[in-house]
């Protein structure tokens, strides 16, 4: 959770309907993480396996950043469903286990 001197925002969920809010997180470390999802996920036709996903995001952070967060992976599944529900990141259908790829 965001501490109060944080600004933050309300994620989009794409599990939820629509108006219903998401999580709230803390504005920079959702850039951060969102950042690193976006560079792992690529646009092929084979995509990524999502447990793969919180892996390839910490590698991707510095040490300092990886020491701000909790959780590396609860925040990169919040952000991925984020994505998922602006279309920047989609799941590959039929695909098991869960496989993603950047939206065309």
């Amino acid at each position: 959770m965001a501490r109060s001197s944080e600004e933050a925002m309300t994620t989009l969920n794409v599990n939820y309907s629509k108006g219903k809010g998401g999580t709230r997180v803390s504005v920079e470390k959702y850039g951060i993480i969102r950042k690193a999802v976006l560079e792992a996920v690529p646009a092929s036709k084979t995509g990524i396996a999502f447990c793969d996903l919180s892996d390839l995001v910490g590698k991707r952070l510095s040490k300092a950043q990886r020491s701000r967060f909790g959780s590396i992976g609860w925040y990169t599944t919040t952000v991925k469903l984020d994505l998922e529900a602006r279309g920047l990141i989609e799941r590959i259908e039929g695909s098991k286990p869960q496989r993603l790829r950047r939206a065309k």
